[in-house]
C-alpha cells in the first residue's frame, strides 16, 4: 500500500471517529454549542491519525488547551444551575473542558515523545533499497 494512503496512527484515527460520533450525538441531543468542541476535536484527531505529523500534533495540543480552558470557565459559570444527574454531568461544558484540556496536554507531550521523533526521522530519511 502506498505510504500516502496508509493510516499513520490507527489508534488516533479510531479515537477521532469515536469522538466525532459522540460529539455529533451530543450536538443533536443537547442542541448546544459546546458539544461542537468534541466534534471538531474528533475531526482533528481523525486527520492526525490519517496523515500524522509532529508539528500538527503540537499545534492541535495547544489549541485543545485553549479550548479546554474556555470550556472549564464556562462550565464553572453554569455550575450553580446544574443538577447531579448524568445528563448534566456529561452534557455540560465543565466535563468536556477537562477532557479537552487533558487531551491537549497529552497531545503536546506526545508531540515531543521519542516515538514521534523516530517516526518523523524515518519519514524524512530516504529509504535505502
Amino acid at each position: 500500500m502506498p505510504a500516502s494512503r496508509r493510516i499513520s496512527g490507527p489508534v488516533t484515527f479510531i479515537l477521532g471517529l469515536a469522538l466525532i460520533a459522540f460529539g455529533a450525538w451530543g450536538a443533536v441531543a443537547s442542541r448546544s454549542a459546546h458539544t461542537l468542541v468534541p466534534l471538531l476535536s474528533g475531526c482533528a484527531l481523525t486527520y492526525l491519525g490519517w496523515r500524522g505529523g509532529r508539528t500538527a500534533t503540537i499545534v492541535l495540543g495547544h489549541a485543545l488547551v485553549v479550548m479546554g480552558a474556555y470550556l472549564i470557565t464556562w462550565g464553572v459559570y453554569l455550575l450553580p444551575y446544574s443538577k447531579p444527574v448524568p445528563a448534566h454531568v456529561f452534557g455540560r461544558p465543565l466535563f468536556w473542558g477537562f477532557i479537552t484540556l487533558f487531551g491537549g496536554i497529552c497531545a503536546i507531550y506526545h508531540g515531543f515523545c521519542d516515538c514521534v521523533m523516530r517516526s518523523a526521522a524515518r519519514r524524512t530519511r530516504p529509504e535505502s533499497s
